[in-house]
């Protein structure tokens, strides 16, 4: 029986997400692409497993957290992001993705505010911790001393954990400690399987070489073979995120 033979991936983007073809204006496949669609569910994913660690959980709170995390980092950093330096080669006008940032901080901000009523005051020191990592890090302020990769897995993925438990139960406790680390190792694995990725997307033109086996065989390298695997892994990732996610939610508001 034949196997079926897999199609290489498609090197002619930034991303494998970039400009799906399913969305028929270009516009639309340029915001897809700058919103980063399986890192932001990934890291939303990370917002819902905050919150639902232990019961009670607010439908409500859960829903105003999961948007403001969307406004701010899905939205805002990303738009920041492709201002500098344009690493996903778009050609939304720059006032655009201007407006885009200041407008989902500013709502993501908004809703932080409205917590702060509803939730406790301190919820605004998460408010300004947040504000600081997305735009100190998508545009590299004070001497590009965020944008590092410390600052990258633990904003994006311990700190939304840590932030959507405290909104949920207006306190923190031992168990949010190791969730956090989760929510910082998930987020530092999809960092050390996108950046070779990236790279060779972005910067490389072609791989050569040969890879020699033990059984004297042989198989030619290429950008395609190295890339492949990467990609495969950073899609079941991204995967494995919401997967969780959904199960808690499904644990927390289901009873039978």
């Amino acid at each position: 029986m034949l196997s079926e033979k897999k199609s290489p991936p498609d090197l002619a983007g930034p991303a494998y997400y970039s400009q799906p073809r399913f969305l028929r204006r270009p516009q639309w496949r340029e915001w897809w692409t700058i919103l980063h669609p399986p890192y932001t569910l990934l890291h939303l994913s990370l917002v819902t497993v905050g919150a639902c660690l232990t019961a009670p959980v607010s439908a409500s709170r859960l829903v105003a957290t999961l948007g403001a995390f969307f406004l701010a980092v899905g939205v805002g950093a990303h738009c920041l992001d492709e201002l500098h330096g344009r690493p996903l080669r778009t050609t939304m006008p720059s006032w655009k993705l201007v407006a885009g940032s200041i407008a989902s901080l500013s709502g993501a901000v908004a809703l932080g505010i409205v917590g702060c009523f509803i939730v406790s005051p301190y919820l605004a020191l998460f408010i300004v911790v947040g504000v600081i990592i997305a735009v100190g890090y998508n545009l590299e302020l004070f001497g590009g001393r965020l944008h590092t990769t410390t600052v990258v897995v633990i904003g994006w993925g311990g700190f939304p954990i840590v932030t959507s438990y405290y909104a949920q139960h207006d306190s923190l406790s031992l168990a949010v400690v190791p969730a956090a680390v989760f929510g910082t190792l998930v987020t530092l694995l999809q960092q050390q399987l996108s950046t070779p990725a990236r790279d060779m997307r972005r910067r490389t033109t072609a791989i050569n070489g040969t890879m020699l086996r033990l059984d004297g065989s042989s198989v030619p390298m290429s950008k395609q073979l190295i890339l492949a695997p990467l990609e495969k892994s950073l899609k079941t990732l991204c995967w494995s995120g919401p997967a969780l996610a959904t199960s808690l939610v499904l644990a927390r508001f289901l009873h039978w």
